[in-house]
């Protein structure tokens, strides 16, 4: 089946990134069961946010948080019954493009263990021990080669 997919980045709060923080509720506080006090911190505000839109609706997310010494990709999140179509890879190369636009050399993130995989085809590099986030195990990643 094809569908059509559209990435956009989206300013903190506006309709549609009020939409992907929906999707983020959905997916890691209703689904993996994340504490709603941990969903949300204060990156969010400064965030750039990123949403994946496809059949009228938001059904994918991610940010970007600019540190000193490194653009940090979090919050990576795809409504269940929109999985397995390529829509977090997607978002994930938009994110990883506007970082390289941005004059971002170092990316990192930490990945949920059954998601390696998928960061590791994108270039990303796990290191360090398994540690647990929100109740699930996550291992630290990052890339260089952007």
């Amino acid at each position: 089946m094809t569908f059509d997919v559209t990435i956009l980045r989206v300013p903190a709060f506006s309709s549609l990134c009020n939409a992907a923080f929906n999707v983020r509720r959905e997916v890691f506080v209703w689904e993996q069961n994340v504490p709603e006090e941990l969903e949300h911190d204060e990156y969010d505000a400064t965030a750039t946010h990123f949403v994946a839109i496809t059949e009228g609706e938001v059904v994918g997310t991610l940010r970007i948080v600019d540190l000193p010494e490194h653009a940090k990709i979090g919050r990576v999140a795809v409504r269940q019954r929109f999985r397995g179509r390529g829509i977090a890879k997607a978002m994930m190369r938009a994110a990883m493009e506007f970082a390289r636009e941005s004059g971002q050399e170092r990316l990192y993130l930490t990945a949920q263990t059954d998601k390696l995989g998928m960061y590791e085809k994108l270039g990303f590099v796990a290191f360090g021990e398994i540690f647990d986030d929100a109740g699930m195990p996550h291992r630290a990643m990052r890339t260089y080669d952007i």
